[in-house]
């Protein structure tokens, strides 16, 4: 009886195995979701001939990998060989471009492409295939049967099978096909979109140059010799480049790293949570039936554990870490490890001592950066990025972070010596022929217009072979490549920024370019640059609220700023601190990691003790719940570019921008005024001059900028209910700081005396006259074109304040909120058009005359209401000049109280337009008068327009 009793138990104990081993793969979300291929079909008649495994490794060199590779020793041809346990499991795939253009987005040590894939066999080939992992189900979900036919995976290239081993039954095949071809990094079309012209690479001119075999990973390098196709030259035809020899030839390098996905190890994925910024893998698991969305959403984290789980603080069993390239400069490398070790305070909160450890990578180092074993600081030179980036490396499956390289382009921080303007605008600009075109102004888009106010499908034309409205900075180049867990940030936006900064330390403080305080500024910018893109290395997020977190006059006040920061967040675009005419300044980089970054790393990485990630749940709602708090308030980039929250912009700071930016426009005054009586130096080129204006007229119309959302502006915030008592996600600004901000706008923009100069300093903007590569003379505006530069910016924001956008929130904006709280629409438009027309609606005693300045300014905000006013219908046959163009867009559909109220402007103004020809007709001089009547005249046809239409 024992042994019956025995071996039903042993029968038991194997069936219960045999049913609940595949549920506890299924339910692990590190298991992958793709059809098993068995019973694989013996190689059909007809296919070719195997070759003996012995004849097919002749003459090759074995190199000893996770997968074995035989590469010949005359051709350099390779073969890999995979085992049969290999087939049908997951494997990384990363792709990075290794030497580059310098320009146009190839640039040495951007990622090109990372998936997961897997072979599968089919007859005598193996297809390289990337899983579909966006659907998936729970074991025992009949749904199951169905996924594979009902949402594909991607067969990228079937290879060919040439041996199979006779013992091992391993398989032989040539990857030359695959790392020797566009198929995993899609080089030739990106290309032929980057560069204009049709590129292909030239199977002549490219080799594998490199391979290096691992236990848990394989490195190879492939040599690209790519070949163009000269076009006629049209109207989108994009320049040759400057920075090769023949724009028609060059050679690119791409390494190649596959790699073991990390299977059923202790990493437990962590659910997302809006409130809390991360980047996140999701999928749609089709057997939720009782929850509101189908998405699971991972956050994308490392797998970080305390080697002594029950101490307070304990380091990690295996710490982040981080090499700083052997490219890196000496003189940055302490703020570069700096800027990384800043995170460490973040993790020493939550438990975690050296959660992040930088080392420095050996001059003759025996390994490459790009390596998939080692996270990297690189560096790298171009002649038009402007950029860093903090791209990471994710298991899909699981949201878990398996590699990061930082790059940072030398330009960032060159800039401050050079004058980086001229090369940036040779680079950038003239890769918008369409504008140039249409203008005959290369310089169009100076002084910070904003593409993000500019998105609407009409621009579509605009855009052609990568050409796009923009700032005057590429401050989101998309064009570049990315991958979802990547992000391109700071841009020309940030370096005129730091530029300006480093500026007003000389004219302010008289402060030399070699002197340790200038040197310390700079390491300020390198340190905050670096934490910022191994911010998103560890997987955050942009936090554009961040920068909202101290007063104007707590900015300065070194008490606070080294206890708490500059900014809630090293994830925000933080601008350069500048302190007001008469105050000591403070630091002009934050030091600190702030107090969201901190709560977020203890969402991110706090150690829970549960076993499935729903188990997780209740612990991290306890952390989420804190997001009220002013500090952790969180707004990423969809947020920032719907212009809504006045608090919610890159490249700003404090609570209170009416403040900070009047500040600064004072500042910019002082500036131009010390520019005028010091430059040039003496021998120095009068282009000087002109580099140190732009750049202060551009920090200005930056600070313009930042005022316009406070009009109709609302509060925007991520709550979940219960987590503010009283408070509601959207919440209009007060009525009396839109005011504020629109009297701040009148002043400094529209006012006749805002921006005036002294002869002395508009004829000192002389140009430079270098031609040769990458620096060419201005060929449209030798003297300097001020009366352009300044009605621009008016035009900009004008357009801007009465976009239909803008007009559309200001309407709703009423029926949320009481009586007398609201901008209305009518205020809006009586007050643009009472300080901009003051000569007319208040004319004095001594009107003779307006100024070129003032009438230009008065004929755009005509040009704004006629549009209204008559149901504007975009269309690119009826527009002149740039900024008619702007001006139409921004005029597209408004709602019909505002061309209501436009037409009633026209006519307010009509009328008195036509008291002040009859009354002081005598007493104008020629422009003036002519413009008054030219005035009245386009708007009486634009009344009677709109009658007729009626």
């Amino acid at each position: 009886m024992k042994k019956v009793r025995f071996w039903i138990v042993i029968c038991l104990s194997f069936l219960l195995i045999l049913i609940f081993q595949p549920l506890l793969e299924r339910l692990s979300p590190v298991a992958a979701q793709v059809p098993q291929i068995t019973n694989v079909p013996a190689p059909n008649q007809g296919q070719p001939e195997l070759q003996p495994f012995d004849e097919a490794i002749k003459d090759h060199e074995k190199l000893q990998g996770l997968f074995t590779l035989y590469r010949h020793l005359e051709t350099g041809k390779v073969l890999a060989e995979i085992r049969p346990d290999q087939l049908d499991r997951n494997f990384l795939a990363v792709m990075t471009l290794e030497s580059g253009l310098g320009e146009r987005g190839i640039y040495r040590g951007i990622p090109l492409n990372d998936l997961m894939f897997n072979f599968r066999r089919l007859k005598n080939n193996l297809q390289f295939v990337i899983p579909n992992t966006n659907f998936r189900t729970q074991m025992g979900d009949p749904q199951e049967r169905s996924l594979s036919q009902s949402f594909s995976d991607s067969i990228l290239i079937s290879l060919p099978i040439h041996s199979i081993h006779p013992k091992s039954k391993s398989l032989l095949i040539d990857i030359d096909p695959l790392i020797l071809s566009d198929t995993l990094t899609n080089l030739n079309k990106t290309l032929s979109n980057r560069l204009g012209a049709p590129f292909m690479a030239d199977p002549s001119k490219s080799y594998l140059s490199n391979a290096q075999t691992f236990p848990q990973n394989i490195e190879i390098e492939s040599v690209f010799g790519f070949t163009g196709t000269t076009l006629p030259k049209s109207d989108f035809s994009l320049p040759d480049l400057t920075t090769v020899p023949d724009s028609n030839a060059f050679t690119l390098k791409v390494r190649y790293s596959f790699s073991q996905l990390p299977y059923q190890n202790a990493y437990r994925p962590r659910l997302a949570d809006e409130r809390v910024g991360y980047f996140v893998t999701a999928y749609q698991d089709l057997s939720k039936k009782s929850a509101k969305t189908p998405f699971v959403r991972y956050i994308n984290r490392w797998h970080l554990e305390k080697q002594n789980p029950n101490e307070p603080i304990s380091p990690p069993k295996q710490p982040i870490t981080f090499w700083i390239e052997n490219t890196v400069p000496l003189e940055y490398r302490r703020a570069v490890r700096e800027g990384a070790l800043m995170w460490n305070r973040a993790f020493e909160k939550i438990g975690f001592k050296d959660a992040i450890v930088v080392k420095q990578m050996p001059d003759r180092a025996d390994w490459n950066p790009a390596d998939i074993r080692y996270n990297t600081i690189r560096w790298f030179n171009s002649v038009d990025a402007f950029f860093a980036m903090g791209p990471s490396r994710v298991n899909p499956l699981t949201g878990q972070i398996l590699d990061a390289d930082i790059i940072i382009d030398s330009n960032l921080i060159r800039a401050i010596k050079q004058d980086y303007g001229n090369i940036a605008q040779q680079n950038h600009w003239q890769n918008m022929p369409f504008l140039s075109l249409l203008t005959g102004d290369s310089h169009l888009c100076s002084y910070g217009m904003n593409a993000r106010r500019l998105q609407y499908d009409k621009l579509a034309i605009l855009k052609k072979q990568a050409i796009a409205i923009s700032t005057d900075s590429p401050v989101r180049n998309d064009n570049l490549f990315m991958s979802s867990a990547s992000d391109l940030c700071y841009g020309m936006e940030a370096v005129a920024q730091f530029k300006l900064g480093a500026m007003s330390l000389s004219l302010f403080d008289n402060v030399l370019p070699s002197s340790d305080r200038m040197k310390e500024y700079i390491n300020q910018f390198v340190r905050e640059v670096t934490a910022h893109e191994v911010g998103h290395t560890l997987g955050l997020r942009h936090n554009f609220h961040g920068s909202g977190m101290l007063s104007p006059d707590e900015l300065n006040n070194p008490e606070i700023t080294r206890k708490r920061g500059l900014s809630a967040s090293v994830m925000d675009y933080n601008g350069v601190n500048l302190a007001p005419q008469g105050a000591k300044q403070g630091e002009f980089f934050t030091s600190k990691v702030g107090a969201y970054d901190e709560w977020a790393i203890a969402y991110g990485y706090t150690p829970i003790n549960a076993i499935v990630p729903s188990g997780e749940l209740k612990e991290l709602a306890k952390i989420a719940s804190l997001a009220a708090k002013p500090e952790l308030a969180y707004a990423t980039d969809e947020d920032e570019s719907a212009g809504l929250d006045p608090l919610t912009q890159a490249h700003d700071l404090s609570n209170d921008l009416v403040t900070y930016a009047q500040w600064q426009f004072d500042n910019a005054r002082v500036m131009w005024n010390r520019i005028e009586k010091r430059y040039p130096g003496q021998g120095a080129s009068f282009d000087d001059t002109k580099t140190a204006f732009n750049q202060v007229f551009r920090y200005y119309a930056a600070n313009l900028y930042s005022l316009v959302p406070y009009v109709g502006g609302q509060a925007f915030n991520r709550y979940r209910s219960g987590d503010a008592i009283g408070r509601l996600p959207f919440e209009p600004l007060p009525v009396t700081k839109q005011r504020e901000a629109l009297a701040a706008i009148q002043k400094n923009l529209f006012a006749a005396e805002a921006l005036t100069f002294s002869p002395n300093l508009l004829n000192k903007l002389a140009p430079s006259r270098w031609n040769h590569w990458g620096d060419s003379p201005d060929e449209f505006s030798l003297d300097y074109p001020i009366h352009r530069r300044i009605l621009s910016l008016q035009t900009f924001v004008l357009s801007d304040l009465l976009s239909s956008d803008r007009l559309q929130r200001l309407r709703d904006t009423e029926l949320k909120t009481n009586a007398g709280e609201a901008l209305t629409l009518p205020e809006l438009f009586e007050n643009l058009q009472q300080g901009i027309w003051t000569e007319i609606l208040a004319p004095t005693n001594d009107l003779t005359q307006i100024s070129s300045l003032r009438r230009s300014l008065q004929r755009q905000h005509m040009n704004l209401l006629v549009n209204l006013a008559l149901r504007n219908r975009f269309s690119m046959d009826k527009i002149d000049n740039f900024l008619d163009l702007v001006v139409g867009i921004r005029t597209i559909n408004p709602p019909e109280d505002a061309r209501t109220l436009a037409w009633y402007q026209l006519r307010q103004l009509r009328d008195r337009l036509a008291n002040v020809l009859r009354d002081r007709s005598d007493k104008l001089d020629t422009y003036t008068k002519a413009h008054l009547e030219e005035a009245s005249d386009r708007i009486t046809k634009a009344i009677e327009a709109k009658l007729q239409a009626q």
